[in-house]
């Protein structure tokens, strides 16, 4: 039998058919394809985050059991600047227990993370073209809209029941810097979530040591000032801080202009935890596919 022969190429010949289909396929998309696919996979994570959401809570449990369990921790500890009769311990501890509420859901990210590895999915996330961080920052959304509407609610339900005086309108921009801490506090538990998913064991532990440290960080209960110099440091790098600090301005009907500083601060904190947390995760994808480290199933 004779051994086939090789085919050569001459200079100047034309690359086969074949050749030009392996190239195409294997080719880097075009820009604006990568961002539609990517935009599409982000909104694929939301729509399964609210269908988490659905299956999570129906209006009567969130009402009845989450809502009023959110409002009794809120009150409570709005009780102690009543037992202390103090109305400016009392203002103080209200507005800081209800606006953290947002900061604790947002921890809840990194329980829900660990869900694509405890259903197998993570393995393919890893596989897919678009990158697995994308997925994730839609993937729990369900906490913001929760948290959001528990923080809010909070805030403007129980202030009247405890004589805690609001500046209106002002204190309307409360809302959108309640937004703005859900989010950088979303950002900032996305990094955390990296890290879990590679010990999806402890989620439960980190999530609530990480929303407690920056509540107590943040000024939440405590005033900054409490702290030693490197302490507070820390907390200005923490989300948080600077919109609970814009919040109390605005419901107390101080100068807007601080309102937006203290607004840009806590975007800030925001963008910076989500590149932070986009390197980890980039990372996470990355040493999976070296080491096998991401299997199936937890």
């Amino acid at each position: 039998m004779s051994k086939p022969s090789q085919s050569t190429r001459v200079p100047g010949q034309r690359v086969p058919a074949v050749d030009d289909a392996a190239t195409e396929m294997f080719a880097e998309p075009p820009l604006a394809g990568r961002l539609t696919s990517t935009l599409d996979a982000l909104r694929f994570a939301c729509i399964s985050a609210l269908a988490d959401l659905a299956v999570i809570y129906t209006w009567k449990t969130w009402t009845f059991g989450w809502l009023a369990r959110v409002l009794c921790q809120v009150a409570f500890f709005a009780l102690i600047g009543r037992l202390l009769a103090d109305p400016g311990t009392t203002r103080y501890l209200l507005v800081g227990s209800a606006v953290v509420i947002v900061t604790m859901e947002a921890a809840f990210v990194t329980a829900s993370s660990t869900w694509e590895r405890g259903t197998g999915t993570l393995p393919l996330l890893v596989a897919a073209p678009t990158s697995m961080f994308v997925v994730f920052v839609g993937r729990s959304i369900q906490w913001l809209i929760s948290g959001i509407a528990c923080a809010n609610i909070a805030l403007f339900v129980l202030a009247p029941v405890f004589r805690v005086r609001l500046e209106f309108p002002s204190a309307l921009a409360a809302v959108p810097l309640i937004i703005l801490i859900s989010l950088s506090s979303y950002c900032f538990a996305l990094l955390l979530a990296a890290f879990v998913l590679r010990a999806p064991t402890i989620r439960n532990i980190i999530g609530n040591i990480a929303w407690w440290t920056v509540g107590l960080l943040g000024g939440v209960q405590v005033p900054v000032g409490f702290w030693p110099g490197w302490v507070g440091a820390i907390g200005e790098v923490l989300p948080l801080r600077h919109g609970l600090d814009g919040v109390r301005v605005a419901i107390a009907g101080g100068s807007m202009a601080r309102v937006l500083r203290d607004a840009g601060l806590e975007i800030a904190v925001g963008v910076g935890w989500l590149i932070v947390a986009g390197v980890a995760f980039r990372r996470l994808a990355e040493g999976g596919r070296r080491d096998g480290s991401i299997e199936f199933g937890e």
